[in-house]
């Protein structure tokens, strides 16, 4: 059955009816391939001249990494955009413009646009938003763009676009069904996102070797966390290096005394070098000075990514949803202070692994407020209930409708020094963060 749109020719007037639109169209999610953006893209107009963009993939640490380059390059005094996904609590995270989310006008605006644009393509969900978000970009005289990729690299709709440094934070076992089922195979499609001739940076010093081999082959040149640059520091101040070229050749330049990140966790070093070398790679179109760096690292945010929330109990909210985030957020936890129990809110997607993601922190939890997710893809609770008993998780367990359900169960079972960790997927954060904002305001 044709949409309405398709009927009467009037298109939405607001993002809501747009997002209801995009979903009604396509029951398939995810599918992946450049033919369909890219002949969109070129309908939609020239691009401006001079955009810088920088293009960010990996498995985790997306959205620290895409975060702090925003919160530096505006310390510096450019115009920056900024795409991520998912969002929280509202569409309009996924767009921004010099760090504030983008009014609905402008969407409903470059929503029409891609719209007339397309003709007879068919776009999905994700498809029409990203080029809606370039549409908005491209016309508001913008320094910098940065690109989040949404899944994988080679095929993402965010690949369209050329890039002038791309980062790979990392990679792990995630999205298995669409980017292979070993690390190797991921490793090649994080990779695509590499342009031949420019500079690319690996977050993590374990690259896999697919990568380093296509990045050769297409003469990408790649910075390699531990070989090319690296970190290190104490409890005080942390320290940068960086070889002056790939391959751990010419001069090495240090830069000491370095804050450490607003963003909390250990890992958030791991971004914060990455990012300073991929803006060390363009210094010669978009200098940045130190003192921007330190500011921006001071002051940059990002919620739901271990995010600690103000009062008592303490409220951790942290959107791992794969063994090698959760296991982050395990180290995380540990290093906070001596809480008597932790009681975990918990709600994910079946095409999750889920007795891993359990497996790295049941040592950490003594109670599991299970959630419902909604969705072909959520877990009821009570097959939730089943995996996590699989994992061989200690303590009491609970099943609720909402992760907003589970959380006020586990809020009413701890004490005032206790701490509740709220984690496994995008939705289990935003639902409980909306609640905890509505109770606030």
């Amino acid at each position: 059955m044709p949409d309405l749109q398709e009927v009467s020719g009037v298109t939405p007037d607001t993002v809501d009816k747009w997002l209801a639109l995009l979903e009604s169209r396509h029951t398939q999610t995810i599918q992946l391939g450049l033919e369909r953006v890219g002949a969109v893209w070129a309908a939609l107009g020239p691009d401006p001249e001079g955009l810088v963009v920088i293009t960010v993939g990996g498995t985790n640490g997306k959205g620290s990494t895409c975060a702090m380059l925003e919160s530096i390059l505006l310390a510096e005094g450019y115009r920056v955009g900024c795409y991520t996904s998912p969002h929280l609590l509202r569409y309009n995270e996924r767009v921004r413009i010099d760090g504030k989310d983008v009014e609905d006008a402008a969407l409903v605006a470059a929503f029409d646009a891609v719209e007339h644009a397309r003709g007879d393509t068919p776009l999905t969900y994700f498809e029409h938003g990203t080029l809606a978000a370039w549409e908005v970009f491209r016309t508001q005289g913008l320094d910098v763009v940065i690109l989040e990729v949404g899944l994988g690299g080679r095929l993402d709709a965010v690949n369209v676009f050329d890039s002038d440094c791309a980062i790979v934070t990392g990679v792990a076992m995630d999205h298995m069904d669409y980017l292979g089922d070993t690390r190797e195979a991921i490793g090649f499609e994080k990779a695509g996102i590499f342009r031949a001739g420019r500079p690319a940076v690996f977050g993590d010093p374990q690259p896999p070797q697919s990568l380093v081999d296509h990045a050769a082959a297409i003469g990408t040149q790649l910075w390699i966390s531990g070989r090319d640059f690296g970190f290190g520091g104490d409890r005080q101040q942390w320290g940068y290096w960086r070889y002056a070229a790939p391959q751990a050749s010419g001069a090495l330049t240090k830069r000491g005394g370095l804050a450490y990140p607003s963003l909390r966790g250990a890992n958030q070093l791991l971004n914060a070098a990455a990012v300073m070398t991929a803006l060390d790679t363009l210094r010669d179109r978009i200098p940045v000075s130190m003192q921007a760096v330190r500011e921006g690292l001071m002051l940059v945010e990002v919620p739901g990514r271990f995010q600690v929330l103000a009062g008592r109990p303490t409220v951790v909210l942290d959107v791992a949803h794969n063994p090698q985030a959760a296991g982050v957020l395990s180290e995380n936890l540990a290093g906070m202070s001596f809480h008597p129990e932790t009681a975990a809110v918990l709600g994910m997607f079946g095409d999750k692994d889920v007795e891993g993601v359990v497996a790295r922190l049941r040592d950490r939890v003594d109670r599991w407020f299970l959630a419902d997710l909604p969705g072909p893809r959520g877990l009821s609770a009570d097959e939730l209930a089943v995996r996590v008993r699989a994992a061989e998780a200690k303590g009491d367990i609970q099943c609720f409708k909402t992760p907003a359900e589970a959380f006020s169960a586990a809020r009413k079972s701890v004490e005032e020094g206790d701490r509740i960790v709220v984690f496994g997927s995008f939705l289990t954060v935003a639902d409980v963060l909306a609640t905890i904002r509505a109770e606030r305001h």
